[in-house]
């Protein structure tokens, strides 16, 4: 089989993935891909489903680039939980879930409910009864709800949309670091200002949080979580929504059968949208300590891996007739939200959010399709994210 191209920029491989990783699949779990040995490109992948959860929690794969990239310098973004590995991912998560807790994503259900009812308002009055839909919904609710969690001033918002698409998918057009740069230096200046006058959002909570030992955030490591909190708790959220509508107007009698039975089957709904076409496609790289077996294969030291999660949710091994959309379907054990150690932490939020959004959308807006006359969707580059940069519908 010739080496694999994964980078996400061919048109074909956008528009279809899925025929892309089961191809992979059917050869095996675990393959080699391109021929790179840079620590900044992968050189495997991993598309099986059993193997993909063993990849995600191995203790051998690390999250933690800074010894496979030693000349690249590390900035107080990097300080995150997603590219550390224990002791040090267990202090920080320990010290986020102190005050990124249920009780406080509950508290947020109305305001989620009431930014979602004025987005769908000011949709629903436009004249031409056309939209779209990721500028109109999916994109400023979850913007909005972030935003007001972790105290982002609202003149503050346009600058941190550019920043957030920048970061997950860089256009092309500045520097690919540029915005990650900005984004850093805006957030170490939003710490300092909430460490004099700190409010009652989530970055004020974490900046006066303290452990049973004393342990607390130090400022590069607020600025790292807010960094992770802001791309994570936005980006996947927006695609949820646009796949997961997406999905729905493709399957007009499964649109038919949840609009007759919100409360039986939503939530179900939710999880196979995850599933089935999830906003994450491929995890963020992790390196190999020593050599790992995965499914027959062993991984070389050293190597940079690519767990698929796009891939793994549509394993037949785990997910019978996998490339069927079915919203009674049981998809426990989906990855959309990654396994073990780095499970995400915003989970709830988003699953929340969608929830609330894909209803409002469907309720009020009852003839909701896709707009026959925008022509071929327009995806998103790179191989992190599923998703399109804009959805036109009418109603």
């Amino acid at each position: 089989m010739p080496q694999p191209d994964i980078s996400g920029n061919s048109p074909d491989f956008q528009a279809d993935p899925y025929s892309f990783y089961a191809g992979l699949r059917a050869a095996g779990p675990v393959h080699p891909v391109g021929v790179s040995a840079s620590a900044y490109e992968p050189g495997w992948i991993v598309v099986g489903h059993e193997e993909a959860r063993q990849a995600l929690n191995h203790p051998d794969l690390s999250k933690d680039w800074s010894s496979s990239l030693p000349d690249v310098a590390r900035t107080a973004a990097n300080l995150n939980m997603l590219e550390s590995d224990p002791p040090r991912h267990t202090r920080l998560r320990r010290l986020v879930a102190r005050e990124f807790t249920a009780r406080r994503v509950e508290a947020l259900r109305p305001r989620v409910q009431q930014v979602t009812d004025e987005l769908i308002d000011a949709m629903a009055a436009r004249p031409q009864r056309t939209a779209d839909l990721v500028e109109a919904v999916a994109f400023p609710l979850p913007m909005t709800v972030i935003c007001e969690l972790l105290g982002v001033p609202d003149l503050d918002r346009a600058r941190f949309s550019y920043w957030s698409k920048e970061v997950v998918a860089p256009s092309g057009d500045t520097p690919a670091t540029r915005a990650h740069s900005e984004l850093s230096l805006y957030l170490a200046e939003l710490v300092a200002s909430k460490a004099k006058e700190p409010g009652e959002d989530l970055l004020s909570a974490l900046i006066r949080t303290r452990d049973e030992d004393g342990d607390s955030l130090s400022p590069d490591e607020l600025i790292g979580m807010a960094f992770l909190l802001l791309i994570a708790g936005h980006e996947t959220t927006v695609h949820l929504v646009a796949n997961g509508v997406r999905a729905l107007l493709a399957h007009p009698a499964q649109l038919a059968d949840l609009r007759a039975d919100w409360d039986g089957l939503l939530d179900g709904a939710v999880e196979e949208m995850l599933r089935y076409d999830g906003p994450v496609q491929n995890a963020t790289f992790r390196y190999a300590r020593r050599d790992v077996e995965l499914g027959g294969t062993t991984i070389p030291a050293g190597a940079t891996v690519l767990v698929s999660l796009a891939a793994a949710d549509r394993d037949p091994g785990r997910f019978p007739d996998p490339d069927a959309f079915d919203i009674r379907r049981a998809p426990q054990g989906h990855l959309a939200f990654g396994h073990g150690l780095h499970f995400c932490l915003g989970a709830p939020l988003a699953r929340m959010e969608g929830r609330i959004a894909i209803r409002g959308l469907l309720e009020r807006l009852p003839g909701l399709a896709e707009d026959p006359d925008a022509g071929p969707p327009a995806w998103i580059g790179g191989s992190l994210m599923r998703g399109v940069t804009r959805l036109p519908v009418r109603w």
